[in-house]
Parts: structure tokens; C-alpha cells; sequence
């Protein structure tokens, strides 16, 4: 029995690590996508996952499996599709710190992950389902995702989600409002940012928790 399977982006993120003479950013690229990182820090408290998502059949699909492999995650539910390059993120940095997403992802290959894609016996033999608003940005993505999550409900699995407000990806404000408040409703866990409550509801974070509990 795995303690949790999580569904969503597989990405590179290209951190700035210094500027030359002109601005221009000198980057590094490091694993990123936030269902891995929350399989990776499960893993580190002796926690097992797996991971369903979709990566392109190119270098950096191959560096994502390895280091889901490394981190002790399994990745037979990883689809390898040679259509499409795997998604690449570009972070900035302001002057007090504060992050700024570009993203190659028009489609990257998380979007086009579709249901009769997914390995669905890894969801029976896990107690808990994991999934991310990026998952919902783009079809077919967020058509299996809303599968995958009715699947692990009827299975009586425990859902978990995290929003993870990246305004550049969503079409629309109203888009992005719609889709988390969905994945709000079918979730029993959720993680929620003071950025994600703002521009859900413009509220404190005790006035969100009510929300939560009574609204969804």
C-alpha cells in the first residue's frame, strides 16, 4: 500500500542565479512541479508515493523520472509523450526577493496529460490522492483530472490539494477563481497560501478557514 499518489505538472525550473552587465539572468535548472516536491517531502518523513503526470520524451523528461527515482518515488504512472516538450518554468527575482513565473507551457506536456493515460490501479493501492490547481488549466489535463479525482473519491481515498496561484497559466481571474474553488470542494485537505485566500476571498487567514469549513 502506497501512503499517497499525487497527479499534476512535472516541470524544470530556471532559477536566476545572478545578471550580467545588460540585466539579462544567468539561470540554473532544478526539478520542480509542485505534486513532485510534495511526494519528495512526504518521502523525507518515510512516507511512500508514486506520481502520475506527463513528461516529454526529451532530456528533461528524463531528468524529472530520474530524480522522482532518486527521492524514493515511484514512476511507472510518469507517460512519456515524444509530441511534446516537457515543461519548462523561468524565475526571477525583484529587488526585495519576490519571485516573477514565465513559463514555456503553450502546450507543455503536463497539459496533455489525458485519463486513459493514467494508471489507475496506483490510485487503489494508495490512501491518499494529491492534486494541484495547474492541473486544471488546460484540457485534456483538467478533464482527467476531475476523473481521477471523482475515481479516488468513489474509492474512498483521502483527497488532498493545493491551489498554487500562478496567474500567468490561467486564461482568466475568473478561470483561475472557478477551478480552485472546485478543487476546494472536493478536497478533506487542503494547503492554502495568505496570496491564495486574498485573491480567492480578500480575507484573513481565520476568515478563510471559516470559508472553508462552510462553504466548501
Amino acid at each position: 500500500m502506497l501512503d499517497a499518489i499525487a497527479l499534476g505538472e512535472l516541470l524544470i525550473d530556471f532559477a536566476t542565479v545572478d545578471t550580467d552587465r545588460d540585466g539579462y539572468p544567468t539561470l540554473a535548472a532544478h526539478p520542480g512541479g509542485a505534486p513532485g516536491n510534495f511526494l519528495a517531502a512526504l518521502h523525507a518523513y518515510g512516507c511512500s508515493g508514486a506520481m502520475l503526470g506527463k513528461v516529454g520524451a526529451d532530456t528533461f523528461g528524463d531528468l524529472l523520472c530520474a530524480t522522482l527515482a532518486q527521492a524514493g518515488i515511484r514512476t511507472e504512472g510518469i507517460v512519456r509523450d515524444p509530441s511534446v516538450f516537457t515543461t519548462l518554468a523561468f524565475v526571477t527575482f525583484g529587488p526585495g526577493g519576490e519571485r516573477a513565473f514565465s513559463f514555456a507551457r503553450k502546450p507543455g506536456a503536463d497539459t496533455q496529460l489525458r485519463f486513459d493515460e493514467l494508471e489507475l490501479s496506483l490510485i487503489d493501492q494508495s490512501r491518499a490522492f494529491h492534486f494541484g490547481a495547474l492541473s486544471l488549466t488546460d484540457e485534456p489535463a483538467r478533464s482527467a483530472t476531475r476523473q481521477a479525482v471523482a475515481y479516488a473519491r468513489a474509492q474512498g481515498k483521502l483527497v488532498t490539494f493545493d491551489p498554487n496561484y500562478r496567474p500567468p497559466l490561467w486564461r482568466s481571474e475568473a478561470q483561475a477563481r472557478a477551478e480552485t474553488l472546485w478543487g476546494l470542494e472536493q478536497a478533506d485537505v487542503v494547503k492554502l497560501s495568505d496570496e491564495e485566500l486574498s485573491f480567492l476571498w480578500g480575507c484573513t487567514p481565520e476568515e478563510g478557514a471559516r470559508r472553508l469549513l462552510e462553504e466548501c
